[in-house]
């Protein structure tokens, strides 16, 4: 199954990604943008043309069209995301008030799977959406919720799709050619008017907006540091990059690495007795330091130590630390639980070379809450960019010195 991301434009009709599935019988299905009678920008023509390309290949073509897909990696959800957590009052245009029928990406692949075993569905658009017909700004005010953030919404009428771009360049990760034809659609109603999919689907059961959000933001809790960032990012760019400072669905990561001339054991085995009695080989007092701070602020400090100097196990304390992920030989995730407006994580990976080297990458990540979390991580990155960057140096050292 292959996805392709699409920002969406209205005209009454739906808007989403383009997913493509295949099955031995030949059915394909897809969710694509638009309607092909609206005057579209080239990129979002282009998923109107990929649609008809696939029903002139003669291959039956089943065709989902929805709105906004509440989930990870969803364009749209992701603009609502960054722009809810990041600005406790927000001036809007009028298209916040504009009516939309978001859907879970649970529902999308549900109704996908049962397309796939359904070829009477083949030559058939079908219009999907969740439970809730909601506006843009119920949707980021149901988000902030979720949260647990406090926002206001002020809507004024000067606010231009292109002016608005720019303004959600400067705030996410978005960049304007990218929010600019999803901005321009967003002024069209989108909500469901043919049921055909519930009539050929009774049996899927709809989640509403807040489901569709919570389960978002549980996937991002329990998978995300793993799947979003740590395996994709090292196996994408490799050894080019020493140092790399990025941010996607909600969290920053700021990975760095070295090549170490060691086995991967050894380098394991430096970066597993970190904490406790040994300390953190660099700026050790400023480990202290956060530690106390973070006892003065009611939180657990570095009192706890570690169980043991030398083996780590899931779930060990580790000064102010939770030991989240051990896979011997090669990882060790750990899961901060001082005092942060937000949620952070920190990793060691090595990674065995084929000229016998190994590979040692060290990855902060931080998922941010509202703006106080942003603040937190850019006010304090130059010193965590300064102790992290003498961390990894020091392990490598102590690995070569050591073997």
């Amino acid at each position: 199954m292959t996805l392709l991301d699409a920002p969406g434009a209205g005209t009454g009709h739906f808007q989403g990604t383009l997913t493509v599935g295949i099955t031995p019988g030949g059915l394909v299905a897809g969710v694509y943008v638009g309607d092909p009678r609206a005057d579209l920008s080239q990129h979002l023509r282009s998923r109107q043309e990929t649609g008809l390309a696939l029903r002139e290949a003669g291959v039956p073509v089943t065709e989902f069209r929805a709105a906004v897909i509440v989930g990870s990696g969803s364009l749209s959800f992701e603009m609502i995301r960054y722009l809810t957590e990041r600005l406790p009052l927000m001036i809007c245009p009028r298209w916040v008030f504009t009516r939309v029928q978001p859907i879970a990406i649970q529902n999308v692949l549900d109704y996908l799977i049962a397309a796939l075993e359904s070829p009477e569905t083949a030559g058939r658009i079908l219009e999907i959406g969740g439970r809730d017909i909601l506006t843009y700004a119920e949707m980021m005010t149901g988000y902030a919720r979720a949260r647990g953030l406090k926002r206001w919404l002020i809507a004024v009428p000067v606010l231009t799709p292109r002016l608005s771009s720019y303004w959600v360049h400067l705030i996410t990760p978005i960049p304007a050619r990218i929010a600019q034809p999803l901005i321009r659609g967003l002024g069209n109603e989108v909500i469901v008017r043919d049921e055909t999919a519930r009539q050929f689907f009774p049996a899927i059961a709809l989640l509403d907006y807040e489901t569709a959000v919570h389960q978002a933001l549980k996937q991002m809790e329990t998978r995300g540091v793993e799947t979003a960032w740590s395996d994709a990012l090292i196996s994408s760019q490799g050894n080019k990059s020493p140092v790399a400072l990025l941010t996607s669905e909600g969290m920053i990561m700021e990975r760095r690495q070295r090549t170490v001339t060691a086995p991967a054991d050894a380098v394991y085995r430096s970066f597993a007795g970190l904490g406790g009695k040994r300390g953190w080989l660099y700026m050790d007092w400023a480990w202290k330091l956060r530690g106390m701070t973070d006892r003065l602020c009611g939180g657990v400090g570095m009192r706890r130590g570690r169980r043991d100097p030398d083996d780590l196990r899931v779930g060990d304390a580790l000064d102010f630390w939770r030991v989240e992920v051990v896979e011997p030989g090669r990882l060790v995730r750990l899961r901060a639980e001082m005092k942060v407006p937000g949620r952070a994580w920190l990793e060691f990976r090595a990674l065995p070379q084929p000229d016998g080297q190994t590979l040692l990458s060290q990855t902060s990540f931080f998922e941010p809450k509202g703006l106080l979390g942003l603040l937190y991580w850019y006010v304090l990155y130059p010193m965590h960019s300064l102790i992290f960057s003498g961390l990894i140096r020091r392990i490598a050292l102590q690995v070569s010195l050591t073997g």
